[in-house]
C-alpha cells in the first residue's frame, strides 16, 4: 500500500530544489551596474575618467568583484537635469540595474538621488557635490565616493583667510554646486575673519565672462575665488589671465577649477592655489601603484576622477564582501559601504553617518600640468549634512 505522505514529501524536496537552484543562479548571475554619466558636452571628460576608475578596480579584481561578473549599462546624462529623471528610469525599471553609479552635473545628480530614494535602488555618487545628496534627501541607499561642495569650499576659505586676504569676490555658475561652493568658502573664509565682499554667477553652462571679470576689476578684491570645472574652467582661467586680474588679485577654488583642464589652461593657470581630496605626486604607495595601473591601461594619467570612479567600485566590493557575494542582501550591501574604510589612492577614508567620505582636503599649487600636494589643508574634514535624518 503507498503511503498517502510520498508525494507531498517529494513536492517540498523538489520545491526545495528549485529554491536552490534559483539562489544559485542568482548568485552566478552578473551583478549589474547603471553608468549614468556625461558622454557629451561641458563634462564629457569627467564622465569617461570615472567610468576608467570604476573599471579599472574590476579589471584588478580580474573582472569579478566578490565572485561576482560585472554587467554595465550605460546612459548618457547630458549633464541636463530636465532628463534626468527619464534617465535613471532607463537604468531601473528598463534595465533592472542593482546599482546606479552617477554622476559629475548636482542637478542631475538630485532628481537620480530622487529617484534612488523612491526606488529603494542603491546609487552610488561619484563625483556631484551637491550638499542635499548627503544633507536632506539622504537615504540608506544613497552613498558619495567623492564629496560634498561644503568640504572643499570650506578648506579654502581657511586657506585663503590664513595666507592674509581680508576681502575677496565669489563667482561661479548658477546652480547647485556653484552656488553651495561659494556659500561654503564665504563660510570657512568669514569664519577666519574674512569678508566676501560680492558673490557674482551666471547660468549654466555660460562662458561669457568678459562683464563678470570688468566688474571684479573694478571693485579690486584682496583675491578671487571661483569655481568652474571641464570647459568651462578652461575658459575662465584664461581670460583671467588675459584680463591681466591674475597679477593683483590671486585667483583661489576648488580643485576642479584646475583638475583635468591643466594641458588647456596652460600659462594661464601656473602657480594657482586650488583645495581638493586629491593631489598629484602625493607619493604613497597606494596613490603610486593606482596611477602606474591607469596609465598602463588607459594611457591617460589619473586624476580626481578617476580616483573617484576607483573608489566607487572599491565600495560596492565591500558592500557585496558583507553580503557574501549576494547583491540581493540589500541591508548587508548597505551596511557593509557604510562600515567600510576605504583604502583609496587619495589616503583612507571612511563613510560619515549621511554617507559622505570624511577625509582629508589638501591644499595644491599649479605646477606644469600637475596639481602639486603641498599640504593637508584640512583633516579628515566631515561635512555637516544638515538636514540628514536617515
Amino acid at each position: 500500500m503507498h503511503s498517502p505522505f510520498r508525494f507531498p514529501r517529494l513536492t517540498a524536496v523538489a520545491a526545495a530544489t528549485l529554491i536552490l537552484a534559483g539562489q544559485a543562479a542568482a548568485q552566478n548571475s552578473p551583478v549589474k551596474v547603471g553608468l549614468m554619466l556625461p558622454a557629451t558636452g561641458t563634462y564629457a571628460n569627467l564622465g569617461s575618467m570615472i567610468e576608467n576608475g570604476f573599471k579599472l578596480y574590476v579589471a584588478e579584481q580580474g573582472g569579478k568583484l566578490e565572485g561576482r561578473d560585472i554587467a554595465y549599462s550605460k546612459v548618457d546624462d547630458e549633464s541636463d537635469p530636465s532628463k534626468a529623471s527619464d534617465n535613471i528610469n532607463k537604468l531601473i525599471k528598463r534595465d533592472q540595474v542593482d546599482v546606479v553609479v552617477g554622476t559629475v552635473h548636482s542637478g542631475v545628480a538630485l532628481a537620480m538621488a530622487k529617484a534612488a530614494k523612491e526606488s529603494g535602488t542603491l546609487l552610488i555618487v561619484p563625483n556631484a557635490g551637491a550638499n542635499a545628496i548627503t544633507g536632506a534627501m539622504c537615504a540608506k541607499n544613497i552613498f558619495r565616493s567623492s564629496f560634498s561642495s561644503w568640504q572643499s569650499g570650506y578648506a579654502m576659505g581657511q586657506v585663503a583667510a590664513q595666507r592674509g586676504h581680508k576681502k575677496i569676490v565669489a563667482i561661479t555658475w548658477n546652480y547647485a554646486f556653484g552656488n553651495e561652493s561659494a556659500a561654503a568658502f564665504t563660510e570657512g573664509f568669514e569664519k577666519a575673519g574674512g569678508t566676501v565682499t560680492q558673490s557674482l554667477n551666471l547660468p549654466f553652462p555660460n562662458v561669457e565672462f568678459q562683464a563678470l571679470l570688468t566688474q571684479i576689476a573694478a571693485q579690486k578684491p584682496d583675491a578671487v575665488y571661483a569655481f568652474f570645472a571641464g570647459g568651462g574652467a578652461v575658459k575662465f582661467v584664461k581670460d583671467y589671465a588675459a584680463a591681466g586680474l591674475n597679477k593683483t588679485m590671486p585667483l583661489y577654488g576648488p580643485g576642479f577649477l584646475t583638475d583635468g583642464t591643466l594641458e588647456a589652461q596652460g600659462a594661464a593657470a601656473q602657480g594657482m592655489f586650488t583645495t581638493l581630496h586629491y593631489a598629484d605626486n602625493m607619493n604613497t604607495p597606494r596613490d603610486n601603484a593606482f596611477r602606474l595601473s591607469f596609465a598602463k591601461a588607459y594611457k591617460l594619467n589619473a586624476d580626481v576622477y578617476a580616483v573617484q570612479g576607483y573608489d566607487a567600485a572599491q565600495m560596492l566590493h565591500a558592500g557585496l564582501k558583507a553580503a557574501g557575494g549576494d547583491i540581493s542582501k540589500q541591508d548587508r550591501v548597505i551596511a557593509g559601504i557604510a562600515a567600510a574604510q576605504i583604502d583609496s589612492p587619495r589616503g583612507k577614508f571612511r563613510m560619515s553617518p549621511a554617507h559622505n567620505p570624511v577625509q582629508d582636503v589638501y591644499l595644491r599649487q599649479v605646477k606644469g600640468n600637475n596639481n602639486e600636494f603641498k599640504g593637508i589643508a584640512m583633516k579628515a574634514l566631515a561635512d555637516p549634512a544638515k538636514g540628514c535624518r536617515m
